[in-house]
C-alpha cells in the first residue's frame, strides 16, 4: 500500500478524475482542515456544488457535489513561497488564460484564492 503524501493531492485528483468521467457526486477522502477550506473556496468560485462531512470517527469523508465547471485542478508541490510581487509570474505559468483559473493560497489570513490575497495585500504558500 502507497503512503499518502498529500491528502489535498489525492482529493483534487480525485475530483478531478470523477469530472471527467461526467459523474455528479464523488466521495473523498480522509478529509483535512485543509481540504474543507479548499473546497469552500472552489465553491466561492462556482467550480464546485454543495459538499457534506461523513463523520466515521476516522479521518472522516466527504461527498462532493460535481456541476461540471472543473477542467483542471492540481496542487503544486513544495508549497512555494508566493510574494506580493510574484503573483503575476505564477498566475502567468500556473494559469491557462489572464481571464479565468484561481491559485489558492495559505496564507496568514487562512486560505484565500490570488485576487482575494491581491486585495488583502499578503502573500502566501501555494496551495
Amino acid at each position: 500500500k502507497m503512503v499518502r503524501m498529500s491528502v489535498l493531492a489525492d482529493c483534487l485528483k480525485n475530483i478531478s478524475n470523477a469530472e471527467k468521467r461526467g459523474k455528479r457526486q464523488v466521495l473523498v477522502r480522509p478529509v483535512s482542515k485543509v481540504i474543507v477550506k479548499f473546497l469552500q473556496c472552489m465553491q466561492k468560485h462556482g467550480y464546485i456544488g454543495e459538499f457534506e462531512i461523513v463523520d466515521d470517527h476516522r479521518a472522516g469523508k466527504l461527498v462532493v457535489e460535481l456541476n461540471g465547471r472543473i477542467n483542471k485542478c492540481g496542487v503544486i508541490s513544495p508549497r512555494f513561497d508566493v510574494t506580493m510581487g510574484d503573483f503575476d509570474t505564477w498566475v502567468a505559468n500556473l494559469l491557462p488564460s489572464r481571464q479565468f483559473g484561481h491559485i489558492v493560497l495559505s496564507t496568514t489570513y487562512g486560505i484565500m484564492d490570488h485576487d482575494e490575497a491581491k486585495r488583502k495585500h499578503t502573500g502566501g504558500k501555494i496551495l
